[in-house]
């Protein structure tokens, strides 16, 4: 599985695994997280992590952006207006052009409005960005915006910092079974039994922060989060044995003495 990796918008990743840069104690702590994950692309919410201001406390002292990829977000984000203009305002701060897109509606559970996901997408592939997209968990609209030109599609497992786990392993699967560009879980996964299912579902790659962050401890939930993606691949790739409605023993009972 060495050579089993994670291609976005030309770009190669080694682990399937990507963490937020939210909700730590600290960035010391987010840092540390992010080492035992094993992940090489962070989640930054423009709007809310400190990129441009040295006076104070910056998330590339602690994750250096030579090392890892960011992945600007657009957390936080209402309207499509909204969500462009904060990632135009990333790609001028830091020549960011692969972006993870997001709008939502309702602030009680966080659901991503689609009509307006789609107007941003559209005007953000017409400006040259490479948008993985966060998205419902609805086929159609899964294939609408892979069909706009989006990188990835990043369908919710459950509502934002839920914990839930795959709420709708059919639709996931859906998604993964029409879709050419990676399918990313994002949102919903609580522990890493959650990851594993959506790997073994064929996704792509899973995306998480509360999961971790959250966590007692989020360095030791951080590594079991790694191993729990890598577990959940390798069996998708293995090809799971069928279910059965009867037992089928593992020694034949011909032949008994």
């Amino acid at each position: 599985m060495s050579a089993d990796t994670l291609i976005v918008a030309g770009q190669e990743f080694s682990s399937r695994l990507i963490i937020g840069t939210g909700k730590y104690k600290d960035y010391a702590q987010n840092a540390a997280a992010l080492e035992a994950s094993g992940a090489d692309m962070v989640t930054v919410a423009v709007r809310r992590v400190n990129i441009s201001k040295p006076d104070e406390p910056m998330l590339m002292d602690f994750i250096d952006p030579k090392k890892f990829t960011y992945l600007p977000n657009t957390a936080g984000c209402f309207t499509g207006e909204d969500a462009v203009r904060t990632l135009r305002l990333a790609k001028e701060a830091g020549g960011w052009n692969l972006v993870k897109l997001e709008v939502l509606s309702d602030p009680k559970h966080l659901y991503p409005d689609m009509e307006e996901t789609l107007r941003a997408a559209e005007l953000l592939i017409k400006d040259g960005f490479d948008v993985m997209v966060y998205c419902s968990d609805d086929p159609v609209f899964a294939r609408k915006l892979e069909d706009m030109g989006c990188s990835a599609i990043m369908p919710l497992g459950a509502p934002i910092g839920s914990g839930l786990g795959i709420q709708n392993p059919v639709n996931i699967r859906l998604i993964v079974e029409q879709t050419k560009v990676p399918v990313i879980v994002d949102a919903g996964v609580g522990t890493a039994s959650d990851a594993t299912v959506a790997m073994e579902l064929g996704c792509d790659g899973v995306l998480m922060n509360t999961a971790i962050a959250e966590a007692k401890d989020p360095i030791l939930m951080a590594r079991a989060m790694k191993l729990a993606v890598i577990a959940g691949r390798g069996a998708y790739l293995a090809g799971r044995m069928p279910r059965k409605k009867y037992a089928d023993p593992s020694s034949p009972l011909a032949g008994l003495i």
